[in-house]
């Protein structure tokens, strides 16, 4: 089963994303890497970060579900990866961002 590479939200609903979720979790980013099918973020360890990315997944897993997302907590750092196939990549470089940062 082929899954459409289109977001379901409308173009209000993605604005508003973006003001309230994305561009807060873009800017507390603090590495980028290239993976093969997508990209990994890394993150600062809090608690508000933790939850803004928990938020921004379960978000993105309703509306984007090309996409796959792997949030990762250790010690010292959060790492987000998204990853999808490979029509996907500019969706995830659109949203997420998809320069390297290392």
């Amino acid at each position: 089963m082929d899954i459409s590479i289109a977001c379901t939200l409308t173009g209000p609903e993605l604005a508003e994303r973006r003001r309230t979720i994305l561009d807060l979790v873009r800017k507390a980013s603090i590495r980028t890497r290239r993976l093969p099918d997508g990209y990994s973020y890394e993150f600062q360890t809090n608690a508000d970060t933790s939850e803004q990315l928990k938020r921004l997944v379960a978000l993105e897993r309703q509306c984007c579900p090309f996409l796959s997302f792997d949030l990762t907590e250790a010690a010292n750092r959060i790492r987000l990866d998204v990853t999808g196939s490979p029509e996907a990549l500019r969706v995830i470089e659109d949203f997420f961002g998809g320069r390297d940062t290392e």
